[in-house]
């Protein structure tokens, strides 16, 4: 219970930082609203032409007496929405991070030069489209895993009870481990941990990871709300990756009070 209690702190501790740092915050709002408008135009064609296409996958319906039907397709529509919503806060964040890999990448550069003892921060020291391909092609694996964990939720919320009560309890810590391992990955691939010790690594801590990334995610199914708290949850993320990997964090009151001199100095 402590990890949980300890992961929400970074949590926190991520939107506290860049409340600080206004120009870090400003400049991670823009592929947040990028990736929003992408996945509102998805999710609104979903909603227009999802009755089409469940009646479409379903004639075998067609001789129902009714009103078996119009509630049988009727319910898969509903289903398949809610799929969509939450196929979309699992990938909201891979995609949003690979859009936005220059700004994430330079704001958790910043927040562990911030809290790091000596005021310096770890680099990668690879070409950006090296880090942009890592990046795309460990999201896509992860992707994989998560798609397997949604059609097996999607696949026992027939089951009653269970279905409409513990499944939907599971599919929130999923989406917290799946949403966590995106946003550390920033600051853990710029260290050169590789996504097979990245997702050893959140597993050997899961509690933590589900206290960071199970607000989160619930956090994430409010409209909008995604895009104001990425910039805080990368750099949550970053703090939290300091704890897993044993690195020593300064309270940065010192570093951050020299770091805003340095931006208004002329």
């Amino acid at each position: 219970m402590r990890d949980l209690g300890a992961g929400f702190k970074f949590l926190l501790e991520g939107q506290r930082w860049v409340a600080r740092h206004g120009k870090q915050y400003g400049f991670g709002l823009v592929p947040g609203l990028i990736t929003l408008v992408l996945y509102l135009g998805a999710l609104v064609a979903l909603a227009v032409w999802g009755a089409d296409f469940v009646a479409w996958s379903t004639p075998f319906a067609d001789d129902w007496s009714s009103p078996w039907p119009g509630l049988f397709r009727g319910f898969l529509t509903i289903v398949l929405f809610a799929l969509g919503l939450l196929l979309s806060v699992l990938t909201f964040t891979a995609v949003t991070l690979l859009i936005g890999q220059p700004f994430y990448e330079s704001l958790s550069e910043t927040v562990d030069r911030d809290v790091s003892p000596d005021g310096t921060a770890p680099e990668s020291r690879l070409p950006l489209w090296r880090e942009l391909w890592i990046s795309a092609r460990d999201s896509l694996r992860v992707l994989a895993r998560a798609l397997l964990w949604g059609v097996l939720l999607f696949a026992l919320g027939f089951v009653p009870f269970l279905g409409q009560t513990v499944v939907p309890v599971i599919g929130f810590f999923v989406t917290g481990f799946f949403l966590t391992e995106e946003l550390t990955s920033v600051a853990l691939q710029r260290r050169g941990v590789d996504l097979r010790a990245r997702l050893a690594l959140l597993r050997s801590r899961r509690t933590l990871v589900w206290g960071f990334g199970t607000p989160l995610g619930l956090a994430f199914l409010v409209p909008f709300v995604a895009v104001f708290l990425m910039p805080g949850a990368v750099a949550g993320a970053t703090l939290m990756a300091r704890e897993l990997l044993g690195e020593e964090t300064g309270d940065g009151e010192a570093v951050d009070g020299s770091r805003e001199e340095e931006t208004t100095r002329p």
